[in-house]
């Protein structure tokens, strides 16, 4: 991804935005596409606006690339969430620009770990790929989520970066 690219910029998500509200509906297909309904834990509009989560989007110009937002669980623990790469930008460093930007967020509000829940099938690959690259590695369950055959868990102790 060009990060000289100065056209490129990460703000706070807009839901009034008709490319932001139709990113978060492909997410939320996408999310039950591949996970039965009682499994999926992606955040609806009214979900990702509660005051606990900084929700951002990533723009091109006029164009949205992706979005992501992190969810304060306590002063020392945040939550990845709604994760998400517009699928006409797909494999071009959006995720990690996001993943990026969250963790620096994570970082300056002082969490000491941050964690998140993906699903375990081969949809998901690309995604845990990059969180293994950010240094996550794979945990037990956290916050309100059990294990299953749906998901898994990954964590980032930022307390020794």
């Amino acid at each position: 991804f060009p990060s000289h690219d100065s056209r490129v910029i990460i703000k706070k998500g807009d839901f009034s935005d008709p490319q932001v509200q139709d990113l978060i509906r492909i997410h939320l297909h996408g999310m039950h596409q591949n996970t039965p309904i009682e499994h999926s834990f992606a955040l609806d509009f009214s979900s990702l606006q509660k005051d606990s989560i900084r929700f951002y989007t990533l723009w091109r110009d006029d164009q949205l690339l992706g979005c992501g937002a992190i969810q304060e669980l306590n002063p020392y623990h945040a939550e990845l969430k709604s994760m998400r790469t517009h699928p006409q930008h797909l494999r071009q460093g959006v995720a990690t620009h996001l993943l990026d930007y969250l963790l620096k967020i994570a970082k300056h509000s002082n969490y000491e770990k941050v964690s998140l829940e993906t699903g375990k099938d081969s949809h998901f690959d690309a995604a845990i790929h990059l969180y293994k690259k950010f240094g996550f590695v794979e945990g037990e369950a956290f916050a309100q989520y059990n294990e299953s055959e749906y998901s898994q868990f990954f964590h980032l102790n930022l307390s020794n970066q």
